[in-house]
């Protein structure tokens, strides 16, 4: 057992330091970003909303943290905060389609096909941000997702080039474990975000610019 001691010794510091980076940075970044994150009512008046995609059950029908991003980013649009809604999500699969279903419930409550401008590129939080500007050439926004969210979408967006402010989508109790879950993985999720803006490789989706608003005639 002795011989193994000193590669155990190393496994616990490499461990400590990890969790001990980790923490740090998701601290930092919690502090730095709380004060681009405003209550609806204060948000600024901007041209384009982004909301980031969560899971759709199999029904089509959104979950409840999705379901109160979108229903958030509705009532930007409804009380004249943003002029259009770039939905953002995942659909690599046939039978999963984030942006579409996101679309449906914002046209349900009113909004018209043309203030909405899916994203299907939206995989992870870096590829909208980095999406954003690359491929729909965004400067500025509104970021749309839950408060634990928000400093981690404030964060690529911002290094990237996008000047954003942060709209919490918290409409409901979601349940311990659901938020339990979802804030646990923030602390390495948010490392990763440090290490993609460092890279700043394309997201795996890319494509051909898109016009989010008509050129001036």
């Amino acid at each position: 057992m002795k011989r193994y001691y000193p590669w155990v010794r190393l496994l616990w510091v490499v461990t400590a330091g990890f969790v001990l980076l980790a923490g740090g940075w998701y601290s930092l970044v919690g502090w730095h970003y709380r004060k681009s994150i405003v209550p609806l009512a204060q948000a600024p008046t901007e041209r384009v909303a982004i909301v980031f995609g969560a899971l759709v059950y199999p029904s089509g029908r959104l979950s409840p943290m999705l379901h109160d991003r979108v229903e958030t980013a509705v009532q930007l649009y409804h009380a004249g905060k943003v002029e259009k809604l770039i939905l953002s999500g995942d659909n690599r699969f046939v039978d999963y389609d984030e942006p579409g279903a996101m679309m449906a419930y914002a046209q349900s409550r009113g909004v018209p096909l043309n203030a909405m401008q899916p994203d299907y590129g939206g995989r992870r939080t870096y590829d909208t941000c980095y999406r954003a500007k690359a491929i729909f050439g965004l400067t500025s926004a509104i970021l749309v997702t839950q408060d634990f969210h928000l400093p981690r979408a404030l964060f690529p967006c911002q290094q990237l080039g996008v000047r954003a402010i942060g709209v919490a989508a918290d409409l409901q109790p979601y349940g311990q474990r659901a938020l339990a879950w979802s804030t646990l993985r923030e602390a390495p999720a948010r490392l990763t975000a440090l290490l993609d803006v460092i890279r700043r490789q394309p997201p795996p989706v890319m494509g051909e610019p898109i016009a989010v608003f008509e050129p001036p005639t």
